[in-house]
């Protein structure tokens, strides 16, 4: 019996033209995370929008995920993975990757790069424009978790013009409708209205306090009913 060839074992791929096209489940490509500041900052933005986002069905987010878009169609040319990207106006799944030829020809609305000694020329220059000139993604951002720097952009006609920060130091989100900024030295969301987007850990802590407070309520009502000889279990 023969050996299979090359495409007899990649049976998920179609050849066209002389063009190998890849499945649309292609698995990311990402090597490990750097440190733990850089995958608990990741982890917090995806976990904190997905929680304030909970009801929407049109969005995509993820981080340090492979995203494939060359032309041709081909894994093994023109990939990137942002950090933390967002895409909108599609549909809210779990994906390996992010295909774009398979999804639209949809590139993120969003992308939040990381900082870190061997990433931060790249991601102030290559990446930078690659995210301007090919994925033209409207609003571009990047933070360093050791030194707090932390800069914006906005697509303006073809090209970033750096976001004008207010007296807080936080960015406008144009694309997410939310501002972004450093808190207690995490890049964090905040309402228009300056309110702090919780955590899943935060809003469970608060929902908490909520009903201790409640309770705490309850049972001052109750010695105040004792006090004057009424017992609150027979009202």
């Amino acid at each position: 019996m023969s050996e299979p060839t090359i495409v007899d074992r990649i049976p998920s791929e179609i050849i066209e033209d002389g063009i190998l096209f890849p499945p649309s489940d292609l698995l990311s490509d990402e090597p490990p995370l750097e440190s733990d500041l850089h995958r608990d900052q990741i982890e917090l933005l995806i976990r904190t929008l997905k929680l304030w986002w909970q009801e929407r069905q049109n969005f995509y987010a993820s981080g340090n995920l492979t995203i494939y878009y060359s032309p041709k169609q081909k894994k093994s040319e023109e990939f990137r993975s942002p950090d933390f990207f967002v895409v909108l106006g599609t549909e809210k799944r779990d994906r390996n990757s992010w295909v774009v030829w398979h999804e639209d020809g949809k590139y993120p609305n969003v992308i939040v790069e990381i900082l870190s000694d061997s990433t931060a020329a790249v991601d102030r220059g290559l990446k930078k424009q690659i995210y301007q000139d090919t994925f033209r993604t409207p609003d571009y951002f990047w933070f360093d978790p050791v030194t707090l720097e932390f800069q914006g952009f906005h697509l303006v006609e073809g090209k970033y013009q750096p976001i004008t920060p207010t007296p807080e130091g936080k960015l406008w989100s144009q694309q997410l409708e939310l501002y972004l900024g450093v808190y207690e030295g995490k890049l964090r969301y905040f309402t228009t209205d300056n309110h702090l987007i919780p955590t899943p850990e935060e809003k469970a802590q608060q929902a908490e306090t909520r009903a201790q407070q409640a309770q705490a309520e309850v049972n001052r009502l109750r010695e105040i009913l004792l006090a004057q000889g009424i017992d609150p279990d027979h009202i």
